[in-house]
Formats: C-alpha cells, structure tokens, sequence
C-alpha cells in the first residue's frame, strides 16, 4: 500500500478538527478511504467540533481592544457554553486574535447572512456589469464567484486569519471547539475608527 499523503491528511484534519496524528491512523487503517477514515474518527469519538453547533451558547465575554494610539477600538461578544470555558485562558486568547483580526482586517459582518439584500443585489448588479459578451450561464457563475469573494472580504467567519493567511476565521474557531469541547459562536462586533474610516 502507497504512503498516506501528508494532503489527505490534512484534508481529513480540516473537516473533522481531529488531531494529525488520529487522521493518519484513520487513513491508514482505512487504506487511504477518506471516507470511511472519517466515519473511523466517528466511532472513537475523535471528531471534536461535529455535534456541537446545535448546542446553547449562553455563557461568554464581551471584550474590547484598542489599537494604533487609540485611533482604532474593538468590541466583540464571543459566546460559550460554560462559565468555565469564559474563563479560560485558552478560549480568552480566541477573543484577543478575533480582536486584533477585526482592527486589522475591517470586516462588516459576522457572516454572509447578515449581509442586507440589498447590498447583495447591488453586489450582484456591479459583478454582472464587469462581464459581457458571455453567455447568461457562465456570466451567472462569475457573478457568483464575485460575490464569494465580497464575502470573504466582508464576512468575518470568511476572511483568511491575518496571523495565518491560510486558514479563514471559521477554521480558527473550529479548533478552539475541538480544544474547548465547547461550541463558540462570534455573537457581534463593532469597529470603531476616528475618522470613520
């Protein structure tokens, strides 16, 4: 049997918040079946941040953050399941990256859902108006490519981690699930910058 690619590995790890060493295990008692590794994780009880999405977050933190002189601020609700979880360290260095990140990376909401209708067709009405001389269909599909990349721009969840570029914030998130056993949620923000800018 060929070597477990260190990319499937990771690719497992990315979809069930598993540990690298427990997905390399997965695929190699699975054979390299991707699929049947992740129902392998299941069966352990190894997929940490599956099933808990569904649970109440009524515990938390609102925290603040000021940056460049007092030129930028942050507030953030970030929400858990425990007052235990609110107070620990680990999940409280979450809410201090998830407030450097906002002050850094300007976003406008917390997810795509949030995003007003109207914004979107304003969105979807400029993206069409770059492409012309293409088929509805395929104009179609660069609008909507356009539109994903709006709200990986705007979209907290969606934006690339500005201490890991590789990763989004919802990934960053995940992880902290699988650490805390607790499910997370980025309740809302605001940033405020003199100037408004």
């Amino acid at each position: 049997m060929s070597a477990i690619s260190a990319e499937l590995v990771n690719k497992l790890r990315q979809k069930t918040n598993a540990g690298m060493m427990d997905c390399k295990k997965a695929l190699t008692e699975t054979k390299g079946d991707f699929e049947a590794a992740e129902i392998f994780l299941r069966k352990k009880g190894i997929t940490k941040a599956e099933g808990k999405a569904d649970r109440a977050t009524k515990e938390g933190v609102i925290s603040s953050y000021i940056h460049l002189a007092g030129r930028v601020g942050v507030l953030i609700e970030v929400n858990c399941e425990t007052d235990f979880v609110a107070k620990n360290e680990n999940f409280q260095s979450l809410v201090k990256d998830l407030c450097l990140h906002i002050a850094a990376a300007s976003p406008r909401f917390v997810q795509r859902d949030e995003v007003p209708a109207d914004i979107i067709a304003k969105e979807r009405e400029i993206g069409a108006g770059q492409v012309t001389g293409k088929p509805a269909n395929v104009i179609e599909k660069i609008v909507e490519g356009k539109l994903n990349k709006f709200y990986a721009d705007h979209c907290l969840m969606e934006q690339p981690f500005i201490k890991n570029p590789d990763i989004t914030i919802t990934d960053v998130v995940k992880g902290k699930i699988a650490e805390l056993g607790e499910n997370l949620v980025v309740r809302r923000f605001t940033r405020y910058a003199v100037g408004g800018e």
